[in-house]
């Protein structure tokens, strides 16, 4: 939780107290349902709760952003987010249910009023957002063919609306059909711990 704190050093009381009870969370959902790797679990602060608060670092969302977190598994990036930017709404989505649960539990059990998990997959999607947000779920042009449909066309925020995703390795294939309009920052400049290095921010305007 240090570490959180070490980037985000204004946190509320409440975002404190809500980001500590995910460790507790997290491991005992991951008894009985495995959302993240067994090997992984005991980095995830830095590997799953940091990386998802990146895009916090990419673009500080106005209130009453609606945003849309795409394969979201157990809610990652899509909680985390939810805790920093208690002020805009966060529907996460997820084709596989037992994922969807334990977000919903972890949401239910910290308080967390502006995140909606709900088993769907993406193309069943209908509502519109602000931004699509996701986590290595798949690449990015399948991705955009999926969700370009909801995207809305209000705007609010100092980005255009669209997607922005977490990248791990070598991006370029994958950014190419959209370089003339993407967007990339290397998590490298906002955070400094070695498992940082050679992941990614794709941000495509919609």
């Amino acid at each position: 939780m240090k570490l959180i704190e070490k980037y985000f050093p204004t946190l509320t009381e409440t975002q404190k107290k809500q980001l500590v009870a995910l460790d507790e969370l997290y491991h005992e959902w991951n008894e009985k349902i495995n959302v993240i790797s067994r090997k992984d679990i005991d980095n995830l602060y830095e590997h799953h709760v940091l990386h998802s608060l990146a895009i916090g670092k990419f673009i500080g969302f106005k209130p009453g952003t609606h945003i849309l977190d795409f394969g979201t598994g157990g809610g990652f990036p899509g909680i985390p987010l939810a805790i920093l930017f208690p002020d805009c709404e966060f529907k996460l989505i997820d084709g596989t249910g037992k994922k969807i649960r334990v977000a919903q539990e972890v949401c239910n059990a910290i308080g967390l009023k502006n995140c909606h998990p709900e088993h769907l997959r993406g193309e069943d999607e209908k509502g519109k957002y602000d931004f699509v947000v996701s986590r290595a779920v798949m690449p990015l042009p399948d991705l955009m063919k999926i969700v370009h449909k909801n995207i809305g066309k209000e705007q609010r925020n100092a980005l255009s609306n669209g997607v922005i995703c977490l990248k791990g390795g070598n991006v370029e294939g994958e950014t190419h059909p959209f370089r003339r309009i993407v967007m990339t920052a290397e998590l490298a400049t906002y955070f400094e711990e070695e498992w940082f290095k050679e992941k990614h921010i794709i941000y495509v305007p919609a």
